[in-house]
Order: C-alpha cells, then sequence, then structure tokens
C-alpha cells in the first residue's frame, strides 16, 4: 500500500497504559510484517518545569515530562480491516475516537496543531529583511522581521499601521521574503 493513504488515527487507552500501547502496537504491527500499513505510533509529551518543595522545606526545581493527551495514542495507518483489527485488540486500548466503531482520521490542520507532527519550513529570510505577510488578515502587508524563531514556528514583523510600527507575531510560513 502507498503511503499517501496512510492517515493518522486516535485510539483512547486506558489512562497510564499509553507507552504501554503504543510500544505493543509496533512490536504487533512488525511481527505482522505490518510495518508498510502502520507507519508510526506516537504518544505527544510535553518537559514542563516544577518547582517543589524538598523534606528539609527548600524549593527545588525538577523538569517533568508530561503527556499532553492523556489516554489517548496517535497512531499513522492505512485504515483496513486487518490494521483496524490489530490496534483494536492490543491490550490496554479501548478503541478509536470517532462515531461507533469506524475512526475518523484527523485533518492536516489538525495534525500540526495538536504537535503530533512538525511541519519544516524552509525559511528564506532573515531578522532585518523585509517581508510580505502572504496569509492571514493582514494578507499583502509589507514589513521587516524582528525577531526568527524557528524551533517554535514563528516570526516577528514589525508592521507599519495607522502610522504606527506594531509588532505581529505569524507562523513562518505566512510570510516571504521581497526580492530586492
Amino acid at each position: 500500500m502507498p503511503d499517501y493513504e496512510a492517515r493518522w488515527y486516535v485510539v483512547h487507552t486506558y489512562s497510564g497504559y499509553e507507552n504501554k500501547v503504543a510500544g505493543d502496537l509496533m512490536t504487533t504491527a512488525e511481527n505482522r510484517q505490518l510495518q508498510d500499513m502502520i507507519l508510526d505510533v506516537k504518544v505527544p509529551t510535553e518537559i514542563v518545569t516544577e518547582k517543589v518543595l524538598n523534606r528539609k522545606g527548600e524549593e527545588t526545581v525538577k523538569e517533568v515530562e508530561h503527556k499532553i493527551y492523556p489516554g489517548y495514542v496517535f497512531v499513522k495507518m492505512v485504515y483496513t480491516d486487518e490494521t483496524w483489527y490489530v490496534v483494536r485488540n492490543i491490550r490496554g486500548c479501548t478503541g478509536f475516537v470517532g462515531p461507533g466503531s469506524k475512526p475518523v482520521p484527523l485533518t492536516e490542520a489538525e495534525v500540526y496543531r495538536m504537535g503530533v507532527e512538525q511541519r519544516s519550513v524552509k525559511v528564506s529570510y532573515a531578522v532585518g529583511d523585509s517581508v510580505r505577510i502572504i496569509d492571514g488578515p493582514l494578507e499583502d502587508c509589507v514589513g521587516v522581521v524582528d525577531e526568527l524563531n524557528t524551533d517554535e514556528n514563528y516570526v516577528r514583523v514589525i508592521v507599519s499601521m495607522f502610522g504606527r510600527e506594531t509588532p505581529v507575531e505569524l507562523e513562518l510560513s505566512q510570510a516571504e521574503r521581497i526580492e530586492d
């Protein structure tokens, strides 16, 4: 089966079983030679810095990994009866998200918004360059790049609006360099 048919689906799990379900699903896909059908399994997490008191009453800082969506696992797969059966029969899995027994794939926008996959954007501009905004409410406005953060997928552009310099934060893909 070609890769373009693979879509992201959300699987509901027992609380605390997310990593076990993800690992078991990849192992089962390997054992059944379904790597071309079940392509990826993710449990999105984030690192959070927490302040905690130790036994002496002193405040310490530690970094903790938290699941962004507890009780859910994301599976990129080609939907067939066989892949549905494999996923549904993983221990700890309670079913797909969707009406009845038919799973509903995530849209591309949902995949990126939820942080399941990161979009790689090639940036052709740098701080100080003039750019045109190509998407959003300020489309066709021109400004100067003030700050650029490729890790966080945003750019701050200074735009002249109503006679004032106004900073506007955009996604990297919403601006393009103006050729000299």
